[in-house]
């Protein structure tokens, strides 16, 4: 069984199980906000993120810079268009903890997190995931779900930085194309393989 600290209503964490369950695919403009110590916006993103289950996913920002994280194939590619540069990581245990991976796969919620609620922010209702391997590249991710779907994020990692991402026009188990997960880096790019 999975902890849900307090005297929470297990409701939302249901909600999250059933929303992962249901979820093939799922498409949706996003906004990706950097945050300073004190909580105020510094840095906006933005762009539309691609989800296929399982495992795959593809992160397109596009303004202020267009850059783009591919996985599939058991590898995560990150492509910066202004530094011409490639990197690809193999997705094991470093980068099978990452929220995308938490959509984009079938990892057991019980088996990998503590989760706790969080409250509720209007019609949002508030879940926070907290790694139990103590290697993960992040403390905490706070997932909000409003009438059952998926409508923003909060990550903290562990270098100190929050990192809020909200979602928009979210369609969810319509077709992907398969092309769309296959990334082929341009002539011109730097490629560096870890």
């Amino acid at each position: 069984m999975f902890s849900i600290s307090g005297v929470a209503d297990p409701e939302p964490v249901d909600q999250l199980k059933s929303f992962l369950a249901a979820t093939r695919s799922l498409t949706a403009d996003f906004k990706q906000v950097l945050l300073d110590e004190m909580g105020n916006p510094k840095e906006a993103s933005y762009g539309v993120f691609y989800l296929q289950r399982p495992g795959k996913f593809r992160w397109n920002y596009e303004t202020p810079f267009r850059q783009e994280i591919v996985s599939s194939s058991g590898k995560v590619w990150f492509y910066d268009s202004d530094l011409e540069q490639v990197t690809i990581k193999k997705l094991d245990a470093s980068v099978g903890s990452t929220p995308a991976l938490l959509l984009s796969g079938d990892i057991p919620l019980e088996y990998n997190y503590t989760i706790e609620r969080q409250g509720d922010e209007g019609a949002m209702q508030w879940l926070k995931l907290v790694p139990k391997d103590v290697d993960s590249t992040f403390k905490y991710l706070l997932i909000g779900l409003e009438n059952g779907s998926l409508n923003g994020m909060e990550l903290s990692d562990n270098f100190g930085q929050l990192t809020r991402i909200y979602f928009s026009n979210i369609k969810i188990n319509t077709p992907i194309p398969a092309s769309l997960f296959d990334f082929k880096p341009p002539k011109n790019a730097d490629v560096f393989s870890e």
